[in-house]
């Protein structure tokens, strides 16, 4: 999974969901290019970041952290108070169970379930964690190219979609209260992968994917401002 950019680097990245899926192997793409990674689980269960833990003594720090409980991220606040962080990346993201079902006809229970975790959430640690990342770094949210709504032809997936178009529109209202602000921002959309959100059918893997996530993400740190790019660094139409 990791790209052969091993030269050791004094940077570090927080990665918000780093148990599994995307967030674990951006964890390990990181690591193999010589970042420090400060990753967060949800509960107490060993995950996959423990295995790269054991596998990279030293660079990897394990937070607990339910983004769905303001406390939690409080709390983390204070135990990253001196640290650096050079990139924040949150990826907290969750889909209705019947994705098929139009916004009329889902539960209001699964609407906020939906809307908390995608929207809401990822704000609240924007928000709790901003002063940990150094002026010249680099703050950036998992978005999806659904979250688009000049993109939106053909429909479908309406709540998860709602749920990132709100996401985006939160940050940009972020952005605008921080406009003075010299760190960069970014919303991601990594496209459809082969996850345990993207199912099986999805058209590219992690292998393929997280190393130009990664990259793209690198490359932005130092410039100010909010952008919606797709995982090879191209504008996503709002």
């Amino acid at each position: 999974m990791t790209s052969n950019h091993a030269n050791k680097t004094n940077k570090t990245s927080l990665i918000v969901g780093a148990s599994r899926g995307l967030g674990h192997a951006m964890a390990a793409e990181f690591l193999g290019r010589g970042w420090n990674v400060i990753g967060t689980v949800r509960g107490l269960d060993r995950s996959q970041l423990h295995d790269l833990a054991d596998a990279h003594r030293g660079r990897v720090e394990i937070e607990q952290l339910d983004v769905t409980r303001p406390e939690e991220i409080a709390a983390l606040r204070d135990r990253l108070a001196e640290k650096q962080i050079d990139i924040l990346f949150v990826n907290a993201g969750t889909a209705n169970t019947n994705q098929d079902e139009t916004i009329a006809e889902v539960s209001t229970d699964e609407f906020i379930r939906v809307m908390v975790t995608n929207a809401l959430s990822p704000m609240r640690v924007v928000e709790g964690l901003q002063d940990c990342v150094t002026p010249a770094g680099l703050i950036g949210v998992m978005s999806s190219g659904q979250g688009s709504i000049s993109n939106n032809r053909n429909g479908g997936h309406e709540v998860y979609r709602g749920s990132k178009a709100a996401l985006n529109q939160y940050m940009r209202s972020y952005a605008a209260r921080h406009a003075h602000d010299s760190r960069a921002l970014v919303l991601m959309a990594p496209g459809w992968i082969r996850t345990g959100l993207g199912g099986p059918d999805a058209p590219f893997g992690m292998e393929e994917t997280v190393p130009q996530i990664v990259t793209t993400l690198i490359a932005q740190q130092g410039k100010p401002g909010l952008r919606y790019l797709d995982r090879e660094g191209r504008d996503v139409a709002w």
